[in-house]
């Protein structure tokens, strides 16, 4: 097998026929933002550093008119079904041919000189495969964007109250990336075989990353790349606002996998050995101040299911997407 450095080598050819960078926008309902991330990124089309392929998810809200009718020089696709976030990615990928290919949801927008950040962090080293930025809430402040893979030290020590989140203006290798927004090289991802569709939503990111180390890529943490991101704008409309019991579970399927059915039980049982005395303290609570605690009581209800929900059959955990 080739290492990450040699496939890096030869992807350089790719520059006489494509723009370096590939983004691929995947959208569903959310007009409005898709705007605004297409406009972000037309500066970079026009300087010839990017191409923009557009997967809609069958958005009902005239997003691809959007598309047609305001920026011509993105490519719209509109496949026949919902492909999900991954599988539309891939799509997309296979319609370019560039060194880099951007994976991107409809609900970024990118900052001034945020794509050449990328690329600089990328090219400094052949071994990178992927380049995660800073994502930015509307409130100007760092979302929690970079993360190790999960395991049952990483839940431990959560659950302990002992992870503290690193240092958001510090530059480093990281595990994985939130999948909002990356610069992901070519080559890595064609070794990875792009996301794995059976990921549908959520996860998918973690998926990658952990494909693409175990394959020798690294993962690069850029926080001066600033990338606006109104969170979950499109699962939002699908789950509710609350998404971390969706993304637990995906994770969960992650898990089954590619660590196996152990491993995922033993990570759910150890979760659940926090979230139930959690729960059962909300119970109490509510059981005496039903108007403060009973939302409460809902939310650990909610994560105790999905932990309980995970101590199934492992093709029933491979289910979960």
């Amino acid at each position: 097998m080739a290492c990450p450095r040699d496939l890096a080598a030869g992807s350089g050819i790719l520059h006489g026929i494509a723009p370096p960078v590939a983004i691929a926008v995947v959208s569903w309902n959310t007009r409005e933002l898709l705007r605004a991330c297409l406009a972000s990124v037309a500066d970079s089309v026009a300087a010839g550093r990017a191409e923009v392929c557009v997967v809609d998810n069958g958005s009902s809200d005239g997003s691809p008119g959007v598309v047609r009718s305001e920026f011509p020089w993105a490519e719209l696709v509109e496949p026949a079904s919902n492909l999900g976030f991954g599988a539309a990615v891939n799509l997309a990928a296979s319609r370019t041919s560039s060194e880099w290919i951007a994976p991107s949801n409809a609900d970024v927008a990118l900052e001034s000189g945020a794509l050449e950040a990328l690329l600089a962090a990328g090219s400094r080293d052949p071994g990178i495969g992927v380049v995660a930025p800073r994502l930015v809430r509307p409130d100007g402040s760092t979302e929690q964007s970079a993360f190790p893979f999960p395991s049952a030290g990483v839940f431990l020590g959560a659950g302990l109250g002992r992870m503290r989140p690193a240092n958001p203006d510090r530059p480093r290798e990281i595990d994985w990336g939130v999948g909002a927004f990356l610069l992901v090289r070519r080559a890595a991802f064609d070794q990875a075989g792009g996301f794995d569709e059976r990921q549908w939503m959520y996860a998918e990111d973690l998926d990658l990353g952990w494909r693409l180390k175990q394959a020798g890529w690294a993962t690069r943490y850029e926080p001066r790349a600033l990338v606006d991101h109104e969170n979950a704008a499109s699962t939002k409309q699908l789950f509710g606002p609350e998404l971390a019991p969706h993304w637990q579970r995906s994770t969960y399927g992650f898990l089954a996998r590619r660590r196996g059915a152990a491993y995922a039980w033993a990570i759910a049982l150890l979760n659940l050995s926090g979230a139930l005395p959690r729960y059962l303290r909300a119970i109490y609570r509510a059981a005496r101040d039903p108007d403060r605690y009973a939302a409460e009581r809902g939310a650990y209800g909610r994560w105790v299911l999905v932990h309980v929900g995970a101590l199934r059959r492992r093709a029933t955990l491979e289910s979960f997407r």
